[in-house]
């Protein structure tokens, strides 16, 4: 058993350097784009400006040092309450993508800055498959998705007032 933990830890130790050294190269990669980044239960984070989302996903996906291929998931999320501890808008769309040839994962987030008309650049043109993702944030949460040629109810009938997943439903 003793062997299973230092394994752990020696796995744990080789995905802390591969993430640092990600992250340097991201922060390099996409200047003053990139807000924030940062590592924390072992993933790491960028955030960006939704006027550089297009741009940064096209170097996500395209640069030879990131080739991050494959979208994985996107959501919208609801900070109420948290955003205004913090700071920050209230509603946000976070994508998690996968570089399938380096084998790195990315938590990419932006932020909404209009809490009445929560709205960020679409990235079906970037990756086809964000369709139904946006899709899905657009009718729980209201998230518009700017040239999203589909953008329309995909789990709430569509005579159905609201967002469902909005705190204040």
């Amino acid at each position: 058993h003793e062997w299973l933990i230092l394994t752990s830890i020696a796995l744990n130790n080789h995905n802390d350097e591969n993430l640092i050294l990600l992250k340097s190269e991201l922060e390099l990669i996409l200047e003053q784009q990139l807000i924030e980044s940062h590592i924390e239960f072992n993933e790491l984070t960028i955030i960006v400006d939704s006027s550089c989302l297009l741009n940064v996903c096209k170097l996500l996906r395209d640069d030879n040092a990131l080739k991050f291929d494959t979208l994985i998931d996107l959501c919208g999320i609801d900070y109420l309450d948290y955003s205004i501890s913090q700071n920050r808008p209230r509603f946000a769309v976070v994508i998690h993508l996968l570089s399938t040839s380096k084998n790195h994962r990315l938590r990419l987030k932006v932020f909404c800055s209009d809490e009445n008309l929560p709205a960020v650049p679409s990235i079906t043109k970037t990756w086809q498959a964000a369709e139904w993702y946006e899709r899905e944030a657009f009718d729980m949460y209201g998230i518009v998705f700017e040239g999203n040629e589909d953008l329309r109810r995909l789990l709430t009938d569509y005579g159905f007032v609201g967002h469902p997943f909005r705190k204040d439903f």
